[in-house]
């Protein structure tokens, strides 16, 4: 079979002494780190879309990705030709699970049936190629913000031919995810939002995408889809305001349109530093509710005010990351999705595997130093201790709702002014960078 990256070398562990550069020094796939290895906990994932047509354009100037592999068409033949390409990496990176979006892996034809059958045709080869590889989905996503007939939104869209087409396009991206044998279905709004509100009836919008999302969950059972629905938070570019504006949004939305039991939240790191939020924040959102599912491993960049997508490098972020995973007992149905790109400078498909093995090895370090912060018990015990007034007495009772504003009044008279115990925040962060 012809190699598509025939100078790299299957990476492999080398341990921290090494000076590979196409191997892992910290990512041990089969190292056990609190009870499971570091394979079942990371889960890490390869997006389509970044690895395999991210052209490394950016809003100033044209793509520079060197992609030998294609012709730079749409033509079926030049998708066909992406996928053992795309199984190459894979196994050279030891990476097990991918994720897509419909258009990523297959293109439009010109006609509705055909796009379809393209599409069909992409994921049979998909199919074959996980077989024989191992390989495996672990979501599926059909992109709605893409195509200028979805410049209004799709299933947010004043035209209901355009959310008829949508629909279309989510059921066979559905369909095609089950087959795949996929344990996810992600749905990222990036139009579901508005550009300004004089021209738009956002209770009749957000009732739309509620009855669609409802019509997806009504298909998943009709199929026998048994995968979990996800929502991807984000606040706003390339909308000025997305509905989907961040974790507390998406809860409040699936609450209000009895959804919450058939969603989780598959949270981006970058989406949450657009938001004026911080990674540690939106998880625990999540986590809070039980609706944590999967993440988005990235990271954005404080200078720039737009999506940058970077690979996470920095160790506080994945070991923050780590530490909220474990907290609430790893992934079920979800894993790391490296939804990054290399730098616009980065052109070669070296540059490929050396930007993976940065954002493994960062995870695996995240890892290693969250399991051994949580072994140690001191954060969670001086958490435990700052909250403690309120395990007895009153404080048990404001908790378990038998308190009200007459008792609390009557108790609040009878003691003395309180006296607050310092917050140690800086004992805290001083502990924290002991353990990098």
């Amino acid at each position: 079979m012809k190699e598509y990256f025939p100078d790299i070398p299957k990476v492999v562990y080398e341990g921290p002494d090494s000076d590979n550069p196409f191997a892992f020094t910290h990512y041990n796939p089969d190292e056990v780190v609190a009870g499971k290895t570091m394979r079942e906990h990371l889960r890490f994932a390869a997006p389509y879309w970044h690895v395999m047509r991210n052209e490394l354009s950016d809003p100033f100037g044209a793509g520079t990705a060197l992609m030998p592999w294609d012709d730079g068409t749409d033509s079926l033949d030049n998708a066909l030709a992406r996928v053992p390409v795309f199984f190459e990496f894979l196994d050279k990176i030891d990476i097990d699970l991918y994720c897509f979006h419909d258009r990523d892996i297959a293109p439009e034809g010109k006609t509705l049936d055909e796009t379809h059958e393209i599409f069909a045709r992409v994921v049979e080869e998909l199919e074959s190629y996980q077989q024989s590889t191992g390989k495996s989905l672990l979501w599926g996503t059909a992109c709605l913000f893409g195509h200028p007939r979805y410049a209004h939104g799709a299933a947010t869209s004043p035209s209901a031919e355009v959310y008829a087409y949508a629909a279309s396009q989510v059921k066979h991206a559905l369909e095609a995810t089950h087959r795949l044998g996929g344990t996810g279905y992600v749905f990222w709004g990036g139009r579901e939002g508005y550009g300004s509100l004089i021209n738009t009836d956002m209770k009749r919008e957000l009732d739309h995408l509620g009855a669609f999302l409802h019509m997806a969950v009504d298909h998943a059972k009709k199929i026998g889809f048994e995968g979990q629905f996800f929502i991807e938070p984000k606040p706003r570019e390339p909308s000025t305001h997305q509905y989907d504006s961040d974790a507390a949004a998406c809860l409040n939305f699936l609450r209000e349109y009895d959804l919450l039991e058939h969603f989780q939240l598959n949270i981006e790191t970058n989406h949450a530093t657009l938001a004026g939020h911080t990674m540690e924040h939106e998880l625990q959102t999540a986590i809070g509710a039980g609706a944590l599912g999967s993440i988005d491993a990235n990271r954005g960049d404080e200078l720039l005010g737009w999506d940058t997508d970077q690979f996470p490098t920095d160790i506080y972020g994945t070991t923050r990351v780590m530490l909220e995973v474990l907290k609430m007992g790893g992934f079920t149905k979800g894993g790391l999705n490296f939804d990054a790109k290399r730098r616009r400078e980065s052109h070669e498909p070296e540059d490929l595997f050396h930007a993976h093995i940065g954002g493994m090895d960062a995870f695996a370090r995240g890892l290693k130093i969250a399991a051994k912060i949580i072994e140690d018990g001191k954060f969670s015990d001086f958490i435990a201790h700052r909250y403690a007034s309120f395990n007895t007495g009153t404080g048990a009772e404001i908790e378990s709702g038998k308190a009200s504003l007459d008792s609390l009044d009557v108790y609040a008279r009878g003691i003395d002014a309180p006296q607050l115990a310092s917050g140690r925040q800086e004992y805290l962060e001083n502990l924290f960078n002991r353990y990098l």
